[in-house]
């Protein structure tokens, strides 16, 4: 065709498509991915191809964003190689009309493919940083979320080291964008981007043979204070959660190996309120079998050492997420498929699970409940010997006499977990 056909004529064409929107009738944008992959095959001058795709971009973004907000849009995995080959295209030809931009932002909302970590990377790269031309960090960053599958995938095994330290440096600090917008004098995060999630990403990093190396203490500047409180804690964990969410089949720093790295690295780059969070990730979100001695003896080493090198007042912080009611329902799911899949209850603990599995759909989550009671005791069992974590315990105790008391005015099934603190039935560790 493009031997007959003048690509000026084709460009005309495509100008005149974007004012009808095909793809409004359609109802779908997989017509604009295969006009983007036909034209990027065709035997037309590097320039022309550009232009022409362009154009199709324009009309993607016409049919995606024509409404405020913009709405969740589906981008199918196979799609997303045009737009990839599009994007590196306009990298190198950098012309003055660029719809970058907008091939960006459907980036940023597509789901990630654990397969495309080696190509999206030279790509992504320098648009992370502030001084791009397209300035659409904010964008690259959602992209590096949305993407962050790939970047644990084999493939990358085969990517050059420098390609890969150069990924990191421009991720840089994910809670840092040039000239955001001011709200009341202060700036305003970008809608739909979570920098938490993001360090998330950084903290797995740090426990990866393949990424640690790359990882600075600048990195996780802006984290480092934010996790400064308990807040900030709790805001994080929530974060980590999501994050593990999205990426169930490679179990995001979900064994004590993964976990003893990320400590060892983030210690080594002075981050020790991030090494806290990874500690605080362990003992409350239950993603470590609370039955493998083993993992558990590795973890409560690495615990032991941290707050003996760093300080026992510290101490205090992780007991309070330990026993915390407030995260969202969404850890209470996580947690009970974890315990209903890996049988992690034994005698006393298993029959218990037993018994109130009927009940979770009520809103009543044992599950919770019962790791929060054991982990306490394995807890206190770690310092036992130390004075401080006697006047934890013994705080504890009297929290749930106070509790013992409340409990007789109250039916079962409205108790809150942490009301259902009972020793008894922590038969491990």
């Amino acid at each position: 065709m493009e031997g007959k056909i003048d690509h000026y004529d084709l460009t005309s064409v495509l100008s005149t498509l974007i004012r009808v929107d095909p793809l409004r009738s359609l109802g779908s944008g997989e017509l604009a991915f295969l006009w983007i992959a036909e034209i990027l095959n065709s035997g037309y001058q590097e320039h022309e191809r550009e232009r022409m795709a362009n154009k199709v971009v324009q009309l993607l973004g016409k049919h995606y964003f024509r409404k405020k907000p913009a709405p969740s849009i589906n981008v199918r995995p196979d799609w997303i190689p045009s737009l990839l080959r599009f994007l590196s295209l306009d990298e190198r030809l950098d012309p003055p009309d660029s719809t970058g931009f907008i091939a960006l932002r459907v980036l940023s909302t597509c789901p990630g493919s654990a397969c495309l970590g080696p190509t999206i990377l030279p790509i992504l790269t320098p648009t992370l940083l502030p001084n791009h031309r397209l300035q659409g960090r904010c964008l690259a960053l959602n992209v590096f979320l949305r993407f962050m599958s790939g970047w644990f995938s084999p493939e990358m095994e085969k990517v050059p080291t420098r390609d890969l330290e150069r990924l990191v440096q421009a991720v840089g600090d994910p809670f840092q964008f040039p000239d955001l917008p001011l709200q009341d004098g202060k700036p305003v995060d970008p809608t739909g981007y979570d920098p938490m999630m993001a360090t998330a990403v950084l903290i797995e990093f740090a426990s990866s043979n393949l990424w640690q190396d790359h990882l600075r203490r600048s990195n996780f500047t802006s984290f480092e204070e934010a996790v400064s409180t308990k807040d900030g804690k709790r805001t994080a964990l929530e974060s980590m959660l999501d994050t593990a969410s999205r990426r169930p089949s490679s179990e995001f720093l979900s064994t004590a190996a993964k976990i003893s790295v990320a400590i060892q690295r983030l210690e080594e780059l002075q981050c020790l309120n991030t090494v806290e969070v990874v500690i605080t990730w362990a003992w409350t979100v239950g993603v470590v079998n609370p039955v493998d001695h083993d993992a558990w003896k590795k973890i409560g080493l690495d615990t032991l050492q941290f707050y003996q090198m760093h300080g026992m007042e510290r101490l205090t912080a992780l007991e309070q997420h330990v026993t915390d009611t407030t995260m969202k329902r969404r850890h209470v799911t996580f947690l009970t498929g974890r315990y209903k899949s890996s049988h992690s209850g034994s005698g006393k603990a298993r029959q218990l699970l037993e018994k109130v599995e009927p009940q979770i759909q009520s809103g009543y989550h044992p599950y919770l409940s019962l790791s929060q009671a054991c982990q306490l005791r394995r807890l206190h069992q770690l310092f036992g010997n130390d004075p401080m974590a006697r006047m934890a315990a013994a705080a504890a105790a009297a929290a749930v006499e106070e509790v013992d008391e409340r409990a007789e005015v109250l039916s079962e099934h409205s108790l809150s977990p942490i009301l259902l603190v009972d020793w008894v039935y922590c038969d491990y560790p």
